[in-house]
């Protein structure tokens, strides 16, 4: 048995098709000038017809956010910087193909080494297309897995966005692959096409041959292969079981997220642009609890005007109509960088000048996203949360540039809501030790748990030697966490969570029980987050959630809320 990371939830039965992506050598010798770079320009064409014809054989099949990640590619391969790049790479005498492998390696370190997962997802967007683009200057054939048509179980080192695209779920009933994670681009569209995925699983390509049988638990994170006759019959029993579990989910799409002993709860959705709320609104979303509006600046060449904002969140609030909005101001700098915005140089740029910090630095670039989001405010219910607040002085300058863009606003005879909501993401320490304080100014809290745990722990959770310390059950965390809360309650706020722990099955049991109010994760785990609450009797949880503060280890917590379920 192997174990991975279950990245798409199902149980699969089938056969192996072991994807073996062509090793692609780089052929050093350069011919002449005019020649090279007469390669390089008909292999970039063929690789936006490429990336074209993908994108059209998925339509339908992927949700329009999906079919964004190939614009996403087809902007790499029109992209001026990336091509000139490679073009002065082929003007100083390299080969075009090693002058491909030699930007493609400057652009996926660059990524790689940063800390936040969108931007080392695009990493992976970069690899897609400089394997396709490379694979044409040698003349080499890639396989096309949408010629499948047999029930198969795809095994590979990896699989790309383009990959995942092509897969037609009435044959591929899965895939494992070596390396990924749940947030990876294939990830997230295997959920979309509702196709079992398990990823992160070392050793499984050199283990398997094609039409091997294999046995694919994306709930555990299991794969067996050429499994006994008794044991595939044990896991089609599980195969049906969670084929009708997802159909029963389907029932609480309505449904209130209410405790049986009557305790409401929100379940939201986290979204990065207006496309992402079909998805929530599908799923029966209380709302949208985090909107990343950072992805606005990343997707743009220059700073996005005030009337670009302005329409963006004037789409997604139309689009939810009564139900609450929490845009999340440019949470920027350090680690994620714009290539259009100078950032200065730092020893450590987790902790250093971004998110809040760089905009109160910067109130042009700042007051324009105010200034778009309070003209958006009378579209729907709008709650405008600062990241990375450390200090009560923070968010009063935050909120005094706020107050000065309404009044400037209200001069200029242009309507602002009287609704609006402002509150602070409580990702750091002191901002969770400080709740009470910082609650008299603030109408909601949103726990932000990614970052709350890196630095409580002082473990960067992508640094594989310390990633044992990223905790999220840990007692000091849980402390944090009903710091929080009780410092929002105290003052007659609420609290939300955005982080990913909202959406763990094992999380919600015991974060309800600290008192949160609202859960808001990706869409596709509201249903699933629904269910649990609608089991769970909150004083229960209460009781459960005091023990839990008391104990002294991750996992002594985790035995408690383990036992707490199997009640």
């Amino acid at each position: 048995m192997f174990k991975g990371i279950a990245a798409s939830s199902g149980v699969a039965i089938s056969k192996v098709y072991k994807l073996e992506r062509p090793v692609l050598v780089v052929n050093p010798n350069f011919s002449d000038l005019e020649t090279e770079l007469k390669i390089f320009s008909e292999s970039i064409e063929k690789t936006k017809v490429d990336i074209e014809k993908v994108k059209s054989k998925a339509v339908g099949r992927l949700s329009d956010d999906e079919l964004a990640i190939f614009d996403a590619h087809l902007m790499v391969a029109s992209d001026p910087e990336f091509i000139g790049q490679i073009e002065e790479q082929i003007r100083n005498g390299f080969s075009v193909s090693t002058a491909v492998e030699n930007v493609k390696s400057m652009f996926v370190g660059m990524f790689e080494a940063m800390e936040d997962e969108y931007f080392r997802e695009r990493a992976a967007d970069i690899k897609d297309v400089t394997y396709r683009l490379l694979a044409h200057t040698l003349n080499v054939k890639i396989p096309d897995l949408s010629l499948i048509d047999e029930e198969v179980i795809i095994v590979a080192h990896d699989l790309t966005p383009s990959d995942t695209a092509q897969l037609d779920r009435q044959y591929v009933k899965g895939f494992a692959t070596e390396i990924g994670g749940r947030t990876s681009h294939s990830a997230i569209m295997a959920r979309s096409l509702e196709i079992p995925a398990v990823v992160g699983i070392k050793g499984v390509l050199e283990n398997t041959n094609n039409d091997d049988v294999i046995i694919l638990d994306a709930l555990t994170g299991d794969v067996l292969i050429n499994p006994e006759n008794e044991t595939i019959d044990l896991y089609r029993k599980k195969e049906v079981e969670y084929a009708e579990y997802r159909e029963s989910l389907k029932q609480l799409i309505s449904a209130e997220s209410v405790t049986v002993d009557g305790h409401r709860v929100e379940i939201a959705g986290n979204i990065g642009n207006a496309k992402d709320v079909v998805a929530v609104l599908e799923n029966g979303g209380d709302g949208v609890g985090l909107y990343r509006t950072e992805f606005l600046y990343m997707d743009a060449t220059s700073l996005p005007s005030e009337e670009d904002q302005y329409n963006a969140y004037k789409a997604v609030l139309e689009a939810m109509g009564d139900k609450l909005v929490v845009i999340r101001t440019l949470d920027i700098g350090g680690d994620k960088e714009l290539s259009y915005l100078k950032f200065p140089h730092e020893l450590n740029p987790f902790l250093g000048y971004r998110a809040l910090r760089l905009c109160l630095d910067r109130p042009d670039i700042f007051r324009t996203q105010l200034r778009a989001l309070l003209r958006a405010s009378v579209h729907g219910k709008l709650a405008i949360m600062f990241p990375m607040v450390a200090t009560v002085n923070e968010f009063r300058a935050a909120k005094a540039l706020l107050e000065d863009e309404r009044k400037n606003l209200t001069e200029e005879g242009i309507a602002v809501s009287d609704q609006l909501q402002v509150g602070i993401m409580i990702e750091i320490p002191a901002a969770a030790v400080n709740a009470r304080n910082l609650a008299k100014e603030a109408d909601f809290f949103s726990i932000g748990t990614n970052d709350l745990i890196q630095y409580t722990m002082a473990a960067d959770r992508m640094n594989q030697q310390v990633s044992y310390l990223y905790q999220p059950y840990n007692p000091s965390i849980l402390s944090l966490i009903k710091m929080a809360i009780d410092g929002a309650h105290a003052e007659g706020k609420w609290c939300g969570m955005c982080g990913e722990m909202a959406g763990e099955e094992l999380a919600v049991p015991v974060l309800l029980g600290l008192g949160l109010d609202e859960f808001s994760m990706s869409a596709t785990s509201i249903l699933a987050a629904r269910k649990m609450v609608r089991s769970l009797n909150y004083q229960e949880m209460k009781d459960m959630a005091n023990r839990a503060l008391e104990c002294g280890t991750q996992e002594e917590v985790l035995d408690i809320i383990n036992g707490a379920l199997s009640k």
